[in-house]
């Protein structure tokens, strides 16, 4: 009887072994360090290769506001926070507009009840009607719910500075836009 001799792997099997390790590490950290950005970046040129219209019917370009900071604020007229936080924004689009800072608002509803809910609440920047596909929209933001009201701030270089879903008060966008 002969006793086995205890087999050895070679040098090229354990490097192949790291490499694969190695590689699924690399995988991750790129998934989960870089994709974020890849991501933001994505919605921005999404975002401003949009035209939508506004509640009258009349085109809106969006990339209109590129090279501007740039509030995005994704509502609908039967969002309860949605209209509460539209004076804020609409007294804060007054005050931010000398430095060079642009709000949108981007309605998940139809033209008809854009202009309805018009009627009863001013609003002093410009609106678009997106229907449902602004749910989407705001998904590539990371609005992964689809929930309203959600709120995005770009930076004039197209870097996604803010997101907030949820009603947004004037200090917390105060915190992040540019100062006097």
């Amino acid at each position: 009887m002969t006793a086995s001799a205890p087999t050895r792997r070679s040098p090229f099997v354990l490097w192949i072994i790291i490499a694969i390790v190695a590689a699924a590490a690399g995988a991750l950290v790129a998934h989960f360090a870089l994709a974020p950005k890849a991501v933001s970046d994505q919605a921005v040129e999404t975002l401003f290769h949009t035209k939508m219209p506004d509640p009258a019917g009349a085109e809106v370009d969006l990339s209109k506001f590129r090279g501007k900071t740039l509030v995005v604020n994704f509502w609908a007229p039967w969002c309860g926070p949605c209209v509460e936080e539209m004076p804020e924004l609409t007294a804060l689009h007054g005050e931010y507009a000398p430095r060079n800072v642009e709000f949108v608002g981007i309605g998940i509803d139809s033209a008809s009840n854009i202009q309805d809910f018009l009627k009863k609440v001013p609003v002093a920047y410009p609106l678009t009607v997106a229907g449902f596909a602004g749910t989407e929209l705001s998904r590539t933001f990371g609005n992964t719910q689809g929930g309203l009201p959600f709120t995005v701030v770009i930076t004039p270089d197209g870097t996604v500075k803010y997101r907030k879903m949820g009603r947004v008060h004037a200090d917390e966008l105060r915190a992040v836009l540019p100062g006097a």
